[in-house]
This record gives structure tokens, sequence and C-alpha cells, in this order.
């Protein structure tokens, strides 16, 4: 392998882990938010979700990537990176399907009934990882999954406050958020394993840690 090799493959390997993609999400987020607000006037913040209207369905994919100011996205930064990797310890297959249908089922949810006119913020998929590792907690009740939420309530029970209706927050994203990720762990949750199972028995994403090959 040259020298000129290694870098590209490290840099392969980082995305292929769901912590490098974690990090990847977040400085597309940062920069979006440097662009809107020097460049672009902040009209990038339209295009989140409008709730029961046809041109805000498009902003249940967008809305992640969307904040008001640089304290909105920073308020977002540590719990995503943190809550985002106690699901991501559960594999890139759990991961992704965890911030998938966080995105999908809670940002629906939030373009069907929530009220407001425009809900941006990644604080949806935060409380999606929120809710998964809780979920997973409850539907599996296993050390690798209470440990996690243990971690998640010791230091981030604040978010709960996130629920109750308050002006200018999109508490319906949160709680959206939540519901859905409790609905990914719930779909994925792992049934206990008997004593001396096989190799065999054990589910996909326990073998899916692609930074151990």
């Amino acid at each position: 392998m040259t020298p000129d090799e290694e870098p590209v493959r490290w840099h392969r390997r980082v995305l292929r882990t769901p912590i490098g993609l974690l990090i990847v999400g977040l400085m597309v987020i940062w920069t979006v938010e440097i662009v809107d607000t020097v460049a672009l006037g902040d009209r990038l913040q339209r295009h989140g979700i409008h709730p029961r209207q046809a041109d805000g369905l498009d902003g249940i994919v967008w809305a992640p990537f969307l904040h008001s100011d640089f304290g909105h996205v920073a308020s977002n930064s540590v719990p995503l990176l943190a809550l985002g990797g106690l699901v991501a310890i559960r594999g890139m297959r759990y991961w992704a399907r965890v911030t998938a249908l966080t995105v999908v089922v809670g940002g629906g949810l939030t373009w069907l009934m929530a009220g407001g006119s425009n809900h941006i913020g990644a604080s949806g998929v935060v409380f999606g990882y929120l809710g998964a590792v809780l979920g997973a907690a409850v539907f599996e009740r296993r050390p690798k999954a209470l440990a996690p939420a243990f971690l998640a309530v010791g230091f981030y029970s604040g978010l709960i406050a996130g629920l109750v209706p308050q002006e200018f927050i999109s508490w319906e994203g949160h709680l959206f958020g939540l519901i859905a990720g409790i609905l990914a762990a719930r779909w994925m949750a792992e049934p206990r394993q008997p004593r001396g199972a096989s190799i065999d028995n054990v589910q996909a994403w326990e073998l899916d840690e692609p930074w151990l090959d």
C-alpha cells in the first residue's frame, strides 16, 4: 500500500461507522447554518416541515439540517452526538434504521398532526435516539441495553422538559421523534438468548461492527 492510499482507506473506514456518519452529519448541519446565515439571509429555514401543506412535505427530509440560529445548532450538537453514539454502539444497521425511522415516522407525524407553520431542527432526531435507547432497555432488559439507558437518563433527563407545550419550540417534533425512536426499538428489540446459544442465533446487528474489521 502506498502512503497516498492509507488516508483514503482511513476515511472510507470512518464513513463505514455510525459515529463517523454522525460526525459528518453534524458537520453538514453546521455548514448549512453558516451558509444560510452568512450568504442566504436565513432563506433555507423556510424549507422545514409545514404541517398538512403539500409544499412542506419535503421538509421531513430537510428539517433536521435546518436551524434558526447558531445557538439552536449548538444546543442540538452535543446531545445528537452523545445519544446518537449510544444508539451507534449497537452497530451500523441498528443506528441507520433508528435514524431513518425517526426522520420519516417522527417527521411524518409532525407534518400530519403538529401545529404551527414551520418546524426545523435536529432535536426530533435527538429525541428519537433518546426514545430508542430507553425503549431498548424496556423491551430487552439486557445489560447492554440497560447501561446506555442509565447513561441517557443520568445526563439527559432534562430533555423531557422539551415535551411540554411551549411557544416557539417544536415540542410536537420532540414528542413524535421520541415515539418514533421507541417504535424503532420495539421493532428491533433483541429477544433474550438462551444460555449456550450458538453464534448462529445472534442477531445480525451484533455482528455489524465494521470498525473491528
